[in-house]
C-alpha cells in the first residue's frame, strides 16, 4: 500500500466516484464526471487505464464491458494524502493544520461537538 502512487486530482475524482458507486463501467464514471465538467469518454477511459496500470483500480470483464472498482480503500488513500500534506505544508504538525482549518472556516456547532468528542477520546486514551 505504501508504495502505491499518489493519485492525481483527476484520478482522485474517479476514485471518489468509484468509492461511492462501485463497481462501474467507464461510461457510468464518465456520466458522473460530465455532470461536473465536460469530459470525453475516451479521456475517462484513458485515465482509468492508467489507473489500472498504476494499481489504483481493478477491472473485470463482463461480456463486452469492463467493470472497474477501486483497488485502494478510501480511508487508506485519505490517510496517505493527509500524511503527505501535513508533512509537506505544516512540517508534520497536526496542530498547525487544525488551527489553520478552524481559523479559516466557520465551524457548525455539530462539527465543533464532534471535534471536542474526538479530543476527549484521544485525551482519555492517552491517560489510560
Amino acid at each position: 500500500m505504501a508504495d502505491l502512487p499518489k493519485p492525481t486530482e483527476a484520478e482522485l475524482e474517479i476514485l471518489q466516484i468509484l468509492w461511492e458507486k462501485e463497481p462501474c463501467t467507464v461510461r457510468q464514471v464518465n456520466e458522473v464526471l460530465s455532470q461536473k465538467k465536460k469530459t470525453g469518454y475516451t479521456t475517462t477511459l484513458k485515465f482509468m487505464q492508467i489507473m489500472l496500470e498504476k494499481g489504483l483500480l481493478k477491472r473485470e470483464e463482463a461480456g463486452r464491458s469492463h467493470i472497474y472498482s477501486s483497488a485502494v480503500a478510501e480511508a487508506d488513500t485519505q490517510q496517505r494524502l493527509l500524511d503527505r500534506f501535513v508533512n509537506q505544508v505544516f512540517k508534520g504538525s497536526a496542530s498547525k493544520l487544525v488551527m489553520q482549518a478552524l481559523g479559516n472556516k466557520k465551524s457548525s456547532k455539530d462539527e465543533l461537538e464532534q471535534i471536542r468528542k474526538l479530543l476527549d477520546e484521544i485525551d482519555n486514551a492517552d491517560n489510560e
